[in-house]
């Protein structure tokens, strides 16, 4: 092997180290932002739940009002 061959052979070697870490930190990137991205629609699902099962009592009382309401305006005579 040509002194010029093992230096080429040499700088690929270099040059594939540099791409498996480059492409390591990006596989990394990507497993982290897809974890957030799940915790994120965690969190917004959960609050929505949170915030129908908080207002439920009230939801359900108005309701009960409007069907009073019709049930009113139903038995008015014509």
């Amino acid at each position: 092997m040509t002194p010029e061959e093992k230096s080429l052979l040499l700088r690929t070697h270099e040059l594939a180290e540099e791409n498996n870490a480059i492409l390591r930190s990006i596989r990394r990137a990507n497993r982290w932002s897809t974890f957030f991205r799940i915790v994120y629609w965690v969190i917004i699902i959960g609050a929505g739940i949170g915030a129908y099962y908080a207002l439920q009592p009230y939801l359900m009382q108005a309701a009960d009002i409007i069907h009073q309401g019709q049930s009113v305006l139903n038995n008015l005579p014509k």
